[in-house]
């Protein structure tokens, strides 16, 4: 197999992705015309097939693209979840965007730039490549995230996001040449060679920077201002992209970075982290304990969790990592199948979004009320639903670690959390009904249901997410 063959055969859903994108927009621009509902229908498919071209790629690691691009099977596991997290939250988008008059064909071109940009940043080896993958995400998101032009909450949420995003960027950069000037390098591996003796005071400074500027994507405190407003002013499907797809980008940098640039500096990442990972799970148990709007709800909550996801980074091990992964499958789905019930409450053409609203659900919609209160149940980590699992796997490798006050912390945290998912619980079964919810389309009930399964069996089929996760983790292992 000649040299480019060989890249290509590696970066596959990159390539799928890549030329969907201009496909979607010269269909657009020349051939869709009033029919931009037809676009939407093409980047479902298209992100299909980039998911189903990782079955044909070629086994075992590799570095491509002169080292700046690396496939493995952590890069694998991790964009199977992003490029998830984006069709699902495409589907989500088509009765949306049609009922608020916003379904211009550029929203799925600019979701297709997104996750390419994510399946960039996931796979990238150096600090270029994940700068490159980072803004081609971040600018696409910036831009969906006020949308709807009409709106002057989208076009606040925009607004915020893009000048914190700027400042967060401007921090990676700045970390990213520290750590060039003192290290003489940019690539991971190379990082990692040369940050193996004491770390020097401008090593440590770029550290610092870089993480900083991951934990602002991530919403880790105190990078997380932007999130509730964001979350709130957003068009809702685009604001379930934010909490689904991009998060596990994020988070798998930040992962990738951690293990294979800095195995050498372990102790000095892992106190970042074990302090933005204590803060983040007390800002997002206390934060949302008084809000009544539902989408700034899930921004605390996601806040909190992924929180609790860096308990597991934080413990530093095989063990941590790939109960990091298990922990965000099963967070995509149970975000996903949240953002679905909130879909589904539309009153005529308008859609709600205050808690109070879901008053009495139980006695209008069983199904949606029984759905609704699984995922309040697994998002608190209550047993036997998939919640529980995810925060036992990330709370028993910081045990195994020894950080047993972390694991401690993380608990009552929960417990804390626990409060706020269960007055959404009690809200929808005792309280007298409010207005009845119209019948939201197939897709979107499809997703909910889909959800409701998942977190009520992970038990049944939990052994193949496990073992993904653990072989993933393992191929991290370079050193």
């Amino acid at each position: 197999m000649d040299s480019l063959s060989f890249q290509l055969a590696h970066s596959l859903p990159e390539v799928v992705m890549a030329i969907g994108a201009l496909f979607l927009l010269m269909l657009g621009a020349f051939g869709a015309g009033k029919r931009d509902w037809i676009i939407t229908e093409v980047a479902i498919a298209i992100l299909g097939l980039a998911m189903l071209s990782m079955l044909f790629q070629i086994d075992g690691k590799a570095l491509v693209w002169n080292g700046a691009f690396v496939d493995d099977a952590f890069g694998r596991f991790m964009k199977m979840l992003a490029i998830g997290g984006a069709l699902v939250s495409l589907l989500l988008s088509r009765e949306f965007m049609a009922r608020e008059h916003i379904d211009f064909f550029e929203f799925p071109v600019l979701v297709m730039l997104a996750t390419l940009g994510m399946s960039m940043l996931i796979s990238a080896n150096g600090l270029i490549a994940l700068y490159v993958g980072l803004e081609l995400m971040s600018l696409a998101l910036y831009v969906i995230a006020a949308f709807h032009r009409d709106n002057l909450r989208a076009s606040e949420a925009g607004l915020k996001y893009f000048a914190l995003g700027a400042l967060s960027s401007g921090m990676l950069l700045y970390g990213s040449s520290l750590l060039y000037g003192f290290t003489g390098t940019v690539n991971f591996p190379e990082l990692a060679a040369a940050l193996q003796d004491k770390p020097s005071l401008g090593v440590i400074f770029g550290l610092v920077f870089v993480l900083a500027g991951l934990a602002f994507k991530m919403s880790l405190v105190p990078f997380h201002m932007w999130t509730p407003d964001v979350y709130e002013g957003a068009p809702t499907p685009v604001t379930a992209f934010f909490a689904s797809a991009a998060k596990m980008a994020a988070v798998a940098i930040t992962v990738r970075i951690a293990i294979t640039a800095f195995p050498g500096i372990k102790l000095q990442w892992q106190q970042i982290l074990i302090f933005v990972s204590i803060l983040s799970m007390i800002v997002g148990a206390f934060g949302a304990l008084g809000q009544t709007n539902i989408k700034r709800l899930m921004a605390y909550s996601s806040i909190g969790h992924m929180g609790f996801a860096m308990v597991g980074l934080a413990a530093g091990t095989e063990a941590g990592v790939s109960g990091i992964l298990i922990y965000l499958a099963i967070y995509l789905v149970m975000t996903l199948g949240t953002f679905a019930a909130i879909l589904c409450m539309r009153v005529g053409n308008h859609y709600v979004e205050n808690i109070g609203d879901l008053a009495g659900l139980s006695r209008n919609n069983g199904l949606m009320a029984f759905a609704v209160a699984m995922m309040m149940f697994s998002l608190a980590g209550i047993p036997p639903l998939a919640g529980f699992f995810a925060k036992y796997y990330v709370f028993a490798a910081a045990i195994d670690a020894g950080l047993y006050w972390l694991a401690v912390i993380g608990m009552l945290a929960s417990t804390v959390a626990a409060f706020y998912y269960l007055r959404v619980v009690k809200i929808v079964y005792f309280d007298p009904p409010a207005r009845s919810f119209e019948r939201a389309a197939i897709e979107v009930r499809g997703v909910m249901t889909l959800s409701l399964v998942f977190v009520l069996a992970f038990v049944i089929f939990a052994g193949p997410i496990v073992e993904s996760a653990s072989a993933a983790a393992k191929s991290l292992v370079w050193y």
